[in-house]
């Protein structure tokens, strides 16, 4: 072969092994588009809580515990990792507050500030339905979604208000349970004085008390009111000695609750049975040693409450958060004592704001509304459902009230018994 047909040979190999790789080579597959995962990490979003608290003033031992239970939430969620909206936002939560010193005036100026000033995205309300009241119009003028605990009137959810959420059970279901304990356990009972602090939620309590107790058959021999303030009951506790009642019902708030109390075992009141608001279901009322034994009460929640998510599935109903065991025990390890129901509704406040927030999948307030309109769950607190009506929008439906009694054990120690309804009953109901 000659060298001319050597390389036309040479040019005609290389031409076909390089037409034969360019046909069996697999063409590169294009590189994939990023994802938003791995591109960037995820978004954050920090949620200001505002609030006030009554760190001063006649409500600071209440607010106090509420607003723990409410950072013993914060600092569960945050913990965890915070909530995942539909976009992927991760947020988690700060709380912004004020000392409104017990205050109606200050809770007005110091909410409007949070809304305005401070730019909180939700509201939780101050302890007590008479600075529930004045945040409120705040919150609705506003536009901000608030959860109110510590606050059980339920006229406050009768002002049409569509951004405002009770968790408490209402006032007008406060007291009633307790003539219906009397009916139960002390049959033969009819005579009974309603005394109250002159302030709207315990005055609605005992008008609604009365109202119920008059349709049960009881006579009722004292209808009083005494001022926000009083320490000094004698001249009081004559009038309730003269109407010679067989149980007394009614009451305040913490100080005045216990003090009267007090007054009541100091003077060597016989009557049999007293059962007043807000005092007896504090851990602190035990100080009160012997003037405690006998006393009853309503509490919104108790260590012993046995809700769990089998009960809720029982009930038809979604379980959202902790056991009650748990918030007990996260609590004390905390703050080094057992949490009171005004504890347990600070957490509650929280878990409800994020429910409503996970649901909606975003923090607009429109679709975090939406969302607890819809709420009906079973908390370690209790069922947790809203009316929607425009006459009672954001009142609390399904929430009931237990009933709890001082009694002494079998060693002689204080302590709190579990004594309505029947099916949560620890102990039998005693005399003082």
């Amino acid at each position: 072969m000659s060298r001319k047909s050597l390389f036309l040979l040479a040019v005609f190999l290389i031409a076909a092994l390089a037409l034969a790789a360019c046909g069996g080579a697999a063409t590169p597959a294009p590189a994939a588009e990023p994802t938003a995962a791995s591109s960037a990490p995820a978004v954050t979003k920090t949620v200001t809580i505002g609030f006030t608290a009554s760190q001063t003033g006649k409500y600071n031992v209440e607010s106090s515990r509420q607003i723990n239970g409410l950072n013993l939430w914060m600092a569960d969620v945050n913990n965890a990792g915070g909530i995942k909206l539909s976009d992927g936002t991760v947020v988690t939560f700060a709380s912004k507050f004020y000392d409104d010193e017990s205050n109606g005036d200050r809770v007005q100026e110091l909410y409007t500030r949070l809304a305005n000033d401070d730019g909180a995205d939700f509201l939780i309300s101050p302890y007590s339905s008479g600075l529930t009241s004045s945040a409120s119009v705040i919150a609705e003028q506003n536009g901000k979604v608030m959860i109110t605990t510590g606050a059980a009137s339920a006229s406050n959810y009768q002002q049409g208000y569509t951004l405002v959420y009770q968790a408490y059970t209402p006032d007008s279901k406060y007291l009633t349970g307790a003539a219906d304990l009397l009916v139960a356990e002390a049959p033969n009972i009819k005579r009974i004085a309603i005394v109250h602090e002159n302030d709207k939620f315990s005055t609605g309590v005992a008008e609604a008390l009365k109202t119920h107790a008059e349709a049960l058959g009881f006579e009722i021999v004292l209808f009083e009111g005494y001022d926000s303030g009083t320490t000094d009951f004698a001249p009081f506790i004559n009038k309730i000695q003269a109407a010679n009642p067989e149980a007394i019902l009614g009451g305040g708030h913490f100080q005045d609750g216990s003090t009267f109390a007090r007054q009541l075992s100091e003077k060597g009141v016989a009557t049999p049975y007293v059962g007043l608001l807000v005092a007896p279901p504090e851990p602190s009322f035990a100080e009160l040693g012997d003037a405690a034994v006998g006393i009853f009460g309503p509490s919104q929640w108790e260590p012993l409450a046995a809700f769990t998510a089998e009960s809720a599935q029982s009930a038809g109903l979604a379980w959202k958060g902790i056991t009650g065991a748990e918030f007990t025990q996260r609590y004390q390890a905390a703050h080094s004592e057992e949490p009171s129901y005004h504890a347990a509704g600070g957490y509650v406040a929280g878990l409800i704001l994020q429910d409503a927030i996970e649901r909606a999948g975003t923090l607009d307030s429109a679709a975090v509304q939406a969302a607890l309109d819809a709420t009906d769950m079973l908390t370690f607190f209790g069922h947790i459902k809203f009316d929607t009506s425009a006459e009672n929008h954001g009142l609390q439906i399904g929430h009931e009230m237990v009933y709890v009694q001082w009694q002494r054990d079998s060693a002689g120690n204080l302590m709190k018994q579990v004594v309505w309804p029947p099916e949560g009953r620890t102990a039998p109901f005693i005399t003082r």
